[in-house]
């Protein structure tokens, strides 16, 4: 049995001196009518919050000698599962499959044609968790009742899309602030903006090991969601005003 997790690669309290990196440019045209010149910074910012969601992916795979044995396994199992879930109190709206697969094992004598040994059937779903303390208790009430698949647990927040913002707020904060700072060591001032271009970090997962999964179905499962952390990146671009 495999367990994988997963959690946001940038990491995000609304912390506006996390980290702010900037680069920044004062480009000048070749020619002073047809291009002016402008000044180009990149700020970066940082903000953390604590997951209050979660989604964990779990299930069920059977194998048998035939489709017919390894399907009503499967979903025998499957049902168990999913019954307890809704007895958990999730709703139908927070239980969705998300994969079902019949495949053939197949043995490869030397020097003879392929043949099917039997069957594996693998029925997943994913439990949308809207409290963290549920985590651990879903995955055990579902290993009881029969799941040898938990395949992800995602964290999130309710507060993601207010976190970004400060985190974009931010980060234009550092972009103008190191501008302003360049054109008035060029001997000028900070003109109109021109562009202004924003970027998110994505999710990267990281895995548990085999043996972790083994222990964690064999006693109450521990939970530590940790903190997440949203970064932000922007790109803005400013006229050059030069003194006269």
């Amino acid at each position: 049995m495999r367990m994988t997790f997963f959690r946001y690669a940038a990491r995000t309290t609304v912390r506006s001196a996390a980290v702010a990196a900037v680069t920044a440019t004062l480009a000048f045209g070749q020619s002073a009518s047809n291009s002016p010149p402008q000044v180009v910074t990149t700020g970066t910012a940082e903000v953390q919050l604590s997951p209050d969601r979660a989604t964990v992916t779990l299930g069920v795979q059977s194998r048998a000698t035939t489709v017919a044995q390894a399907t009503a396994d499967n979903s025998r199992r499957q049902r168990a599962i999913i019954d307890t879930l809704r007895a958990l109190g999730l709703g139908s709206d927070q239980i969705t499959t998300v994969n079902f697969n019949v495949s053939p094992e197949m043995q490869y004598p030397p020097n003879q044609s392929p043949k099917v040994t039997g069957y594996v059937v693998t029925n997943m779903v994913r439990a949308s968790l809207r409290r963290i303390e549920d985590v651990g208790r879903t995955i055990d009430a579902a290993l009881a009742k029969g799941a040898n698949e938990v395949s992800g647990i995602e964290f999130t927040s309710s507060r993601a899309d207010s976190a970004r913002r400060a985190a974009i707020a931010d980060a234009v904060v550092h972009a103008r602030a190191d501008a302003e700072a360049m054109a008035r060591a060029a001997g000028g001032s900070l003109g109109q903006l021109l562009e202004l271009v924003s970027g998110v970090e994505p999710i990267r997962p990281f895995e548990a090991t085999m043996a972790r999964a083994r222990v964690a179905a064999a006693a109450p499962t521990p939970i530590e969601p940790g903190q997440l952390t949203l970064s932000a990146t922007v790109t803005a671009r400013w006229a050059f005003i030069p003194s006269r």
